[in-house]
């Protein structure tokens, strides 16, 4: 008996992710586990510079101040609760000292644009179509840090909101760098203070959005689907009963490495899976001759996969 309905994939014919490939993730954290298994397995890629960046409006406001060099200022950051925040970033690079912020967020921006210029892959991953209205500005933040919810204005974007901004988004993605795919995902996390109802609205304008404007140089791959039908059962799901677990990560991985990642790729992945164990054993004595033995192969295996891929740091 199957008990599972099985969403069919096929592999991508043609721009595969390989060891030469160079991926900048964006967007919501399950953009996180998938740059975790990235790093992992050792393929060149960049995270979420600014840190997870849930709506598109947000990772429209970064990659247009990354494109277009916008250094940030005094004048765009604020103190809040014994910290230095922006409302562009994520609270990880909040600051006690404002000048080591700025520092970060004008580093971040320069690092994204060198990425973008030289990534093969674009990873985008959506994760709400909530946004929050900065009243005192009139703009759409990114983070509200804690800041009292009377500041802000919640709002659903429309598909037609969202359309619009995800065009700019690869629009300046393909002026800094016509050869990057991008590919879109929508985060299988579901946003359930916003409601039940509110969350799944949110995820089919997002959903609808990205369909409209996907073509030969963007793609879609359905990380939210595989989690909402072929994995609905709370088994696949953390202790909160929101977000997926580690089984349901790993399956979700499997379905991406089977699209998007070239098959010629797999012998080096083994390999690095095999080495990345190795280091993670704990013998029962460290000092035996075994052991050491042990470690030396290790070692050596290191280096001839470093010779061919300088990039690979374990």
């Amino acid at each position: 008996m199957n008990l599972q309905t099985k969403i069919s994939l096929s592999k991508r014919a043609d721009n595969l992710i390989n060891y030469k490939s160079n991926i900048l993730l964006l967007g919501s954290c399950f953009s996180e586990n998938i740059g975790d298994k990235l790093n992992y397995f050792k393929f060149q890629n960049l995270q979420n510079p600014f840190g997870i960046l849930f709506h598109p409006k947000a990772i429209e406001t970064f990659i247009q101040n990354a494109a277009s060099d916008n250094m940030y200022t005094e004048s765009d950051i604020f103190y809040h609760n014994e910290q230095w925040h922006c409302f562009d970033a994520h609270s990880k690079l909040s600051n006690v000292s404002k000048v080591e912020l700025l520092e970060t967020l004008n580093s971040k921006v320069k690092l994204t644009k060198a990425a973008i210029k030289t990534s093969t892959h674009v990873i985008i991953t959506l994760g709400t179509a909530w946004v929050y209205h900065y009243l005192k500005r009139n703009t759409v933040v990114a983070n509200c840090h804690k800041v009292s919810q009377k500041e802000f204005k919640k709002e659903l974007l429309s598909v037609e909101d969202i359309s619009t901004s995800l065009k700019t988004t690869v629009s300046l993605i393909q002026k800094l760098n016509s050869e990057a795919r991008v590919i879109f995902t929508v985060s299988p996390v579901r946003h359930l203070k916003d409601g039940f109802v509110e969350n799944t609205q949110s995820k089919a304008h997002l959903i609808t959005a990205i369909h409209q404007i996907i073509h030969h140089s963007s793609f879609y791959f359905p990380s939210y689907e595989i989690m909402m039908d072929e994995l609905r059962d709370y088994r696949f799901y953390a202790e909160d009963m929101v977000h997926p677990n580690k089984l349901a990560i790993d399956c979700i991985w499997q379905q991406f490495k089977f699209v998007w990642i070239c098959s010629t790729a797999y012998k080096i992945m083994d390999e690095v899976d095999s080495i990345q164990k190795g280091l993670h054993h704990k013998p029962f004595n460290p000092n035996s001759e075994a052991h050491q033995s042990f470690l030396k192969k290790i070692e050596a295996r290191k280096k001839a996969l470093k010779l061919q891929f300088p990039h690979m740091v374990f």
